[in-house]
């Protein structure tokens, strides 16, 4: 071989290996995945330092780094002037912008928030800690934050601690005046950890749904929890399983670690919002001529009393208010009244001052403008009545023919259609009315009407009830009542025998509204389902005592039906077979319904109880269980098929290279 070509050839055989080398790394099924955590090189200033006052916190990665949410990095003490937290390349920084307090511990909890940049591999709950005094405190509380109404765990409520000194100097305005002095937020299992505390120092604990950002308890519409007693920090040695897994199925094995367990660890705080929320006057609205409607902020027991500018407001409304009456319906009754497009008022109503004390208010003068005008509803009227008209020629075209040729053999001159045809009244548009359970009906439950306008009249002469005897009909009772708080809906009671057959008629008319119209003419046969198709339950209640009120619930979670115990034991009866749940509230101030709480009258929500497991309720099947609410801890109460808020995806190293391994060993044995 020639010397000139020795080094074309060695260039040859080095891009030969090199491409070689390279096919090798980028095989079809790639390399192994980076599964090794990022760890700290370098912080500036030392993790758990004393006797330092930094403006920024500098965390340094052997690996390139991310940060998934800032906003779950929690400083403790509260930073008023929130610090800003970036993750850039290789480094997380903190900047902080409060003054710093002398002699405190901080804590920056980043939970798991930090990952390497590629895989996502986290980084594991991590805490930095300095001191500006000599001493760092080391030791935290943890529990779970529920709402006191439904048991649901609480995501991102800020939880907070103030100290209380030997002399218990805390008294209640401290919750409103000062922020808190330590904190953290919960996570999607409603858990929360606070750290930095000072073992010999007792505290005070709240949760808050902190809406201002303040720290402390500003306004009544901010979700709230306390506890009247005083917590302090104490550890124990302990150990707990760590799994050691083979691949993303299988585990090696379990190995127990030795760790510090700090107590107490199970607080539970129920949180709940204050009745009486700041009451505003939020909109007003008029979606038709003849209704208009005021929106409030929050409920009161009075309504709103109107003064018309540019009518007479006595006695010129029928008012439809919910329970609350926070939303009030007005349908007015005159025509001359609601055929003006502008209705000119003010209004007196009660309203929350700056102070936070309601106090009687009048409004500015307020303009109602329809959002459908008398000229337009007019117009739509003449286009039906031409429309009618229209169609009524049109079925009658033989008729007016016929009739033009007789007067033209009579030698009489057409000169409008009135002499060909009358024209009769626009059939009558009767009132629609919405009936409920109106086919198949339970024994327990009744038939509701609900229309669109409120009612002016009855005519029961025009209602006929009977029950089917044999082939028969018979004359049945029943009651006819108006349902509390809700103006358009009615209630028809009657004795549903089971397994029987109800035959409902109403003539046209039975029914008139305040504006004329009549219901049309309904028929309606009610079959009430036999026994045998129904389930029934009863709990034998223990722990509890006679102000209990125990509640079914469906897959959703909602009220099914509710009942007070009897002699210790609440029966469900004409139950549709399916899969239930049962709560339950102690009612202690026996208006039949749960009440919230109330923090500075030191009044805690009436408790709420989950039995946690689901029911399977089986046709013409009794079930029967026993229950004592108070012995299982609230957070392990409500099953997990009702609990919408889950726990956050937990991130953890997902082995995927076991996998890949074990799949190359299986390719080189064939």
């Amino acid at each position: 071989m020639s010397i000139y070509l020795l080094p074309v050839v060695c260039i040859v055989a080095a891009c030969v290996s090199l491409l070689y080398s390279c096919a090798r790394m980028g095989t079809p099924d790639g390399g192994l995945y980076d599964e090794t955590p990022p760890k700290i090189v370098k912080t500036s200033p030392k993790n758990a330092a004393v006797n330092e006052h930094p403006k920024k916190i500098v965390l340094e990665f052997d690996e390139i780094v991310k940060l998934d949410n800032s906003q779950s990095v929690v400083v403790s003490p509260p930073q008023l002037e929130q610090p800003n937290v970036e993750a850039y390349g290789r480094k997380v920084t903190v900047e902080l912008i409060d003054t710093l307090k002398p002699n405190t511990t901080y804590t920056i909890d980043f939970g798991n928030s930090i990952s390497d940049n590629n895989e996502g591999n986290p980084f594991g709950d991590y805490a930095f800690t300095f001191s500006t005094g000599e001493v760092i405190d080391t030791f935290q509380v943890s529990g779970n934050v529920l709402d006191a109404s439904n048991l649901e765990p609480i995501k991102d409520i800020l939880v907070g601690l103030y100290s209380v000194d030997d002399d218990d100097s805390f008294d209640d305005s401290t919750f409103y005046r000062k922020p808190f002095e330590r904190i953290s937020h919960t996570d999607g299992s409603g858990h929360f950890v606070i750290k930095g505390l000072n073992k010999d120092t007792k505290y005070r604990i709240f949760a808050l749904k902190d809406a201002d950002q303040d720290y402390r308890f500003s306004q009544k519409s901010e979700m709230v929890a306390f506890t009247p007693e005083l917590i302090s920090s104490f550890s124990k040695p302990d150990i707990r399983p760590d799994t050691v897994w083979h691949d993303s199925i299988h585990y090696d094995s379990i190995v127990y670690k030795p760790f510090t367990h700090f107590y107490p660890d199970n607080i539970t705080l129920l949180a709940f919002t204050e009745d009486g929320q700041s009451r505003q006057f939020l909109k007003s609205e008029r979606p038709e001529l003849r209704k208009f409607s005021f929106f409030f902020t929050a409920p009161h027991d009075s309504l709103p009393v109107i003064h018309g500018l540019n009518f007479n407001a006595d006695d010129a409304f029928v008012i439809d208010a919910n329970e609350g009456r926070d939303t009030i319906n007005y349908w007015i009754r005159d025509s001359l009244i609601f055929n003006m497009d502008t209705l000119s008022m003010t209004f007196d109503y009660w309203q929350t001052d700056s102070m936070g004390v309601l106090q009687p208010m009048t409004s500015d003068t307020l303009a109602l403008v329809s959002k459908v005008s008398y000229d337009k509803v007019q117009k739509e009227i003449r286009e039906k009545q031409e429309e009618w008209v229209k169609q009524y020629k049109k079925e009658h075209r033989a008729e007016i023919r016929d009739k033009r040729k007789e007067l033209k053999e009579q030698g009489v001159k057409v000169t409008s259609d009135s002499m060909l045809i009358t024209i009769p009244p626009m059939p009558e548009t009767c009132m629609e009315m919405q009936l409920s359970n109106s086919s198949s009906l339970a024994p327990d439950r009744n038939i509701d009407f609900t229309f669109p306008e409120p009612l002016d009249s009855i005519d029961y002469s025009k209602i006929q009830f009977r029950i089917k005897k044999d082939s028969l009909f018979y004359p049945a009772k029943y009651l006819f009542k108006p349902v509390e708080h809700k103006k358009l809906t009615y209630r028809f009671y009657a004795e549903w025998k089971p397994d029987s057959t109800f035959e409902l008629v109403l003539d046209t008319g039975a029914f008139v509204s305040i504006y004329g119209k009549r219901s049309e003419n309904l028929k309606r046969v009610i079959k009430v389902k036999p026994v045998e198709t129904f389930a029934s339950l009863k709990i034998n209640m223990r722990g509890v005592d006679s102000s209990v009120v125990v509640q079914l619930l469906n897959g959703s979670d909602k009220v099914v039906k509710t009942t007070k115990p009897d002699n210790g034991a609440a029966y469900f009866y004409f139950v549709n077979p399916g899969a239930y749940f049962v709560r339950a509230f102690l009612d202690l101030n026996g208006n039949g319904k749960w009440d919230t709480g109330e923090y500075l009258a030191h009044r805690q929500a009436e408790p709420m109880y989950y039995m946690p497991k689901q029911l399977p309720l089986k046709a013409n099947w009794d079930t029967e269980e026993t229950w004592a609410p108070t012995e299982k801890e609230r957070t392990l109460q409500k099953p997990e098929k009702i609990t919408k808020q889950k726990p956050d995806k937990e991130k953890k190293i997902k082995n995927r290279n076991a996998d890949k391994l074990a799949e190359w060993a299986k390719r080189k044995k064939k």
